[in-house]
């Protein structure tokens, strides 16, 4: 079958979720604009490259399609993902890997943009901010849910609100409240238990990784040097006696003797035996690898007021050979004879939501979108994953892309001579005959004052043309 051919069952499936059939033209003309070798994917250059002769009408329904038409993003992503599900080698296990990614934006008015940690910048600065949640394998990942950051400031004013028309549902959560919704929409999906990975931004939140419990999930999350943990050979005391009156104490107590540590503290009293340099996969010019110890520890912060005995678990600490301390630190509800090889290649499985994150943007312009809606955003993001999704399963299926003229990634077509793009003047100036006059050689020696209007050259109709 031509790869063509596979596309369009691809979209045929994917319009099924649409809700209208005169929606599958949008859906079909804006994925192919994305896989086109296009320098900006937004809507205006790809209705000039899908349809070179009717650029006006066709930026007109791909605009429609994308900010305005009322189809629903989850169902399309989770058609994308049923697709790519089947050739991503789950037999053996995944992982759910949770992450966000920043675009810079100028302005207040794009819905979502505020000032805040753009990781793309990696300093505070004004952008937008999406969460997802992506379904990695050994050899794959694939974001599988989707949704714009909403900042406080942002979710409590109404009049911008309903500018960049954000539903009524959607209120101010924080990020691993957004990610912790989407865990758990897919678990009532029926999707599997896998491990979830995600960075210290997540996983030093300590109620994000006690709900990641409660939900079965086991994790393995990157955090801070300053995080406080129990030592292995440190045991808190119960908390104190019941005494009938009021709640029931859960607090552990502390002593002199009896105090927990930062995991950077434990890191460099660990003995120089304790850590081992393990190769987790093969990278650009030689195999990755780096010293590692694992530990099983209780995490203590926030054992405060009602605070309860953590559970023990596992402590990854990466430590280089040629570092003065520790760069990672990891915390796994992985089982307790998991060896250290894997720890530490679940935790560096973690990779591919960058990798991903990067092949949207950089070949399918998912920070390429100009509108300033929540719908046109989310719908974008979708539609760069769907198109994202297809290749990624042309490539899992082992088919190569062609050279041929049927190939899925074609060349763009040539737009019309004539054409000139929206906010571009057609031509520099409406008559020949109107020109100015250069500067002489005087007067620019002079630096005079340029005149306030332009200097024309004088014809014989100029006798009766006078000015108020």
């Amino acid at each position: 079958m031509r790869a063509a051919d596979r596309f369009d069952g691809y979209l045929r499936h994917l319009a099924e979720g649409l809700g209208h059939a005169d929606r599958a033209p949008g859906l079909k003309g804006y994925c192919m604009g994305l896989m086109l070798p296009l320098t900006r994917k937004s809507i205006e250059p790809i209705a000039a490259s899908v349809d070179p002769w009717h650029v006006s009408a066709r930026h007109q329904s791909l605009h429609h399609f994308v900010a305005k038409a009322a189809w629903s993003d989850e169902d399309m992503l989770r058609r994308v993902r049923d697709w790519v599900m089947a050739k991503m080698g789950l037999e053996g296990g995944g992982y759910w890997i949770v992450d966000d990614t920043g675009f810079p934006k100028k302005g207040r008015h794009s819905v979502g943009v505020a000032r805040q940690y753009c990781g793309v910048l990696g300093k505070q600065d004004n952008c937008q901010v999406a969460v997802s949640v992506s379904l990695a394998s050994p050899t794959a990942s694939l974001p599988v849910t989707w949704q714009l950051y909403l900042p406080q400031d942002w979710a409590a004013d109404a009049e911008r609100r309903q500018r960049a028309g954000v539903p009524e549902t959607v209120q101010f959560l924080t990020k691993p409240q957004i990610a912790l919704q989407h865990l758990e929409r897919l678990l009532a999906e029926g999707l599997p238990r896998h491990c979830v990975l995600a960075d210290a931004g997540y996983g030093v939140d300590a109620a994000f990784r006690r709900r990641l419990s409660t939900l079965g999930l086991p994790y393995l999350v990157g955090i801070t040097s300053a995080v406080s943990v129990w030592p292995p050979d440190v045991e808190p005391l119960p908390p104190k006696r019941y005494h009938g009156r009021g709640r029931p104490p859960v607090q552990p107590r502390r002593t002199a003797k009896r105090q927990p540590v930062t995991v950077k503290a434990l890191a460099q009293a660990l003995p120089a035996h304790a850590f081992h340099t393990v190769h987790w996969r093969e990278g650009t010019n030689q195999r990755l690898s780096s010293r590692f110890a694992a530990v099983r520890v209780r995490h203590a912060g926030g054992n405060h007021g009602r605070a309860r005995l953590w559970p023990r678990e596992w402590l990854l600490l990466e430590w280089p050979v040629t570092a003065t301390e520790p760069e990672k630190y990891y915390l796994s509800t992985l089982p307790e004879n998991a060896t250290l090889e894997e720890l530490v290649q679940s935790a560096h499985q973690r990779w591919r939501i960058e990798r991903d994150y990067q092949e949207l943007k950089q070949e399918f312009g998912l920070d390429h979108y100009e509108g300033r809606g929540w719908r046109g955003f989310h719908h974008h993001a979708s539609l760069c994953i769907a198109a994202y999704g297809f290749l990624l399963t042309e490539r899992l299926s082992g088919h190569r892309p062609s050279s041929q003229k049927n190939s899925i990634r074609r060349q763009a077509p040539a737009v019309p001579a004539d054409y000139t793009p929206r906010g571009r003047s057609p031509r520099a100036a409406p008559r020949r005959e109107f020109d100015h006059h250069p500067a002489s050689s005087a007067q620019r020696a002079a630096r005079r004052a340029r005149a306030t209007l332009p200097v024309l050259r004088p014809t014989e109709s100029d006798q009766a043309f006078v000015t108020q």
